[in-house]
């Protein structure tokens, strides 16, 4: 392994993005060599991260249709990273220069909208690595040989700001202090050993920073679902809710409005098996019409139904939007427990065209 990355970037300080022999064996290299190097420790991967060997891919990229100037191979589990800009895995990058390669702990830089994948803001991803790295604490206060920055591109002034932003953490190796394959191979045990760290937490969070809201993936699937499209679903379940979870959330937001508006002196009723809003307020003479939207994401964006927008424009002024988000899911029970979660008030409730975005269309054809 440590004869095949010091390989790698020698021939990186022969760099052309034109076929050339040369580049025809980095190409080799990381397309072939090195993710079988990587394959022989299946067995030890799969074990540190809990899963089946045929659950684990390695793959490597030397460019598309050109020769990359930072080639590539990664570590990753195909259902929540079937692509290298998708979800989170380990991968081996090398410096445009030659003089060093990365083991990093990173993150791909699309995401899921539920009918496309976007691409990440760099301040989403930012808050997506604040994230991981407090869970990581623990386990990596022992190493002194961890960095959190990426320098790829040498002395070039265009970075790699990608993968910058992207990576968690990472261990450097130097070309002329590459250790030997016993080290490298204990190093990525040690990194897969974050990575699995990372997707359980994945698994278990109520919510990931600049994961989709997960009502509005809900809501555009079904409408491709409605609409006919095929089937395509977002890699991994980190960010999606059950029938009963998301039932937890609602009658949560529910009860902190109720109380929420019970301290403010009005009567409450749940009106919302009925109506198209779910709290009628009274205080004297006094109307207030509510609706109220519960939600594990920051709530950026909730989900508003034609009827609900039709009908709280006819009740403003006398009318209110609440959204308790950053709802805390407690999946540990038989059922799951909502709970935590802030709440914010809009009163009165003037819904503006540009701050609704279209789901899906009712379409009439004239037949």
């Amino acid at each position: 392994m440590d004869s095949l990355l010091r390989e790698v970037l020698d021939l990186q300080q022969s760099w052309t993005a034109k076929k050339n022999p040369e580049m025809d064996e980095r190409g080799s290299l990381i397309s072939s060599h090195l993710p079988a190097e990587l394959r022989k420790s299946l067995p030890l991967l799969a074990s540190v991260l809990g899963v089946a060997e045929s659950e684990i891919g390695v793959e490597g990229s030397n460019g598309a249709g050109f020769n990359a100037k930072i080639p590539w191979v990664r570590v990753y589990e195909p259902r929540r990273s079937p692509g290298a800009t998708i979800g989170w895995y380990l991968v081996y990058l090398f410096s445009t220069s030659g003089d060093r390669v990365y083991l990093s702990l990173i993150q791909g830089t699309t995401v899921w909208t539920g009918g496309m994948f976007a691409p990440r803001k760099p301040a989403e991803l930012q808050s997506r690595v604040d994230w991981a790295r407090p869970l990581l604490s623990s386990s990596v206060t022992s190493r002194t040989d961890l960095v959190t920055s990426l320098t790829l591109q040498g002395n070039q002034a265009r970075l790699s700001s990608s993968y910058e932003a992207g990576n968690v953490v990472a261990i450097e190796y130097q070309r002329e202090k590459i250790p030997e394959s016993s080290k490298l191979l204990d190093d990525l045990l040690f990194m897969t050993g974050l990575l699995r760290d990372v997707y359980r937490a994945e698994d278990t969070a109520s919510y990931v920073p600049g994961d989709p809201v997960p009502e509005v993936v809900e809501a555009q699937e079904a409408a491709a679902r409605t609409a006919g499209r095929r089937k395509r679903t977002a890699p991994g379940q980190g960010f999606r809710l059950s029938a009963d979870e998301r039932r937890a959330v609602e009658l949560h937001a529910v009860q902190m409005a109720t109380a929420h508006f019970v301290e403010q002196g009005w009567s409450v009723k749940d009106v919302g098996a009925k109506e198209s809003y779910d709290l009628l307020l009274s205080r004297g003479d006094e109307r207030l019409h509510v609706e109220v939207k519960g939600t594990t994401s920051a709530g950026g964006q909730v989900i508003l139904t034609r009827a609900e927008v039709e009908r709280q424009r006819e009740l403003a002024p006398n009318n209110a939007l609440v959204v308790v988000h950053s709802i805390i899911l407690d999946r540990s029970a038989p059922t799951t427990i909502a709970g935590g979660g802030i709440l914010e008030c809009l009163t009165p409730w003037t819904i503006a065209d540009e701050d609704l975005t279209v789901v899906s269309f009712a379409y009439r054809t004239g037949l």
